[in-house]
């Protein structure tokens, strides 16, 4: 049987029970797995990731969070706005970031939170890995984002970012978590994207309309409407 844990997105984990003639099975992401979701730019894939974070510290699961896109003190304004407040966790020691954006104000760096940049992926690796060691040190589980793996590639050799990318993985599946990775489709080279599809367990697709999982493991391919509200992204039942 497949562990799998909550997502947090209103829909996915009923959309994602496998079909158990006794009812007894679970939906949700299925535990110590990559998930790549992916999609064109502003359809939801960073709410899907923030409610997917929250989600985990709720249930006492600590979360190590790549931002590449938005600077963490604007996401922190933005998961404050869906009603999704980090500041006891983060004064628990229960959520780490390393930003690497390079818009807006950073926060001061700090144990639970790093400075990095995306054109230096030696650095946001070693700072991910020293983050992974912490954060599973006391916890059996935890969970990992990556928001996005499209500014990295942007910036730097793209088989060097495959190599850093796989070593991301093996790290976190080595120490108990679960991740998501979010990527813009279209924006790097196709034989590039057909290689991180590769990497990942398991692969969502997104539009704006339709939230489509292409692959996961223990599921067949199944595809739902969904919203984006100030709740967060809503999905409806399965087409």
């Amino acid at each position: 049987m497949i562990v799998r844990i909550t997502s947090g997105i209103t829909g996915f984990d009923e959309l994602t029970v496998p079909g158990d003639d006794l009812g007894f099975a679970l939906g949700g992401i299925p535990e110590n797995t990559i998930t790549l979701l992916y999609g064109p730019v502003g359809v939801g894939k960073s709410l899907f990731c923030h409610s997917f974070t929250y989600e985990g510290l709720s249930a006492d699961e600590p979360c190590l969070y790549l931002t590449t896109d938005q600077n963490f003190s604007t996401i922190y304004h933005n998961m404050e706005d869906l009603g999704l407040s980090l500041q006891e966790y983060m004064e628990g020691n229960m959520l780490q970031v390393i930003d690497a954006s390079s818009n807006g104000e950073k926060m001061e760096d700090s144990p639970i939170h790093q400075s990095s940049n995306v054109k230096n992926p030696t650095d946001i690796l070693v700072k991910v890995s020293r983050g992974i060691n912490s954060i599973s040190q006391n916890n059996p589980r935890f969970r990992g984002v990556v928001d996005s793996i499209t500014a990295i590639l942007e910036s730097n050799d793209e088989m060097l970012i495959m190599r850093v990318l796989k070593s991301y993985i093996l790290r976190v599946k080595q120490a108990g978590g679960t991740a998501i990775i979010t990527h813009t489709q279209g924006s790097a080279d196709p034989r590039t994207e057909i290689i991180i599809k590769s990497m990942a367990d398991n692969i969502i697709r997104v539009d704006g309309k339709t939230l489509v999982i292409e692959s996961m493991k223990g599921l067949s391919r199944k595809n739902a409407p969904y919203e984006i509200t100030r709740e967060g992204l809503i999905l409806g039942k399965e087409e």
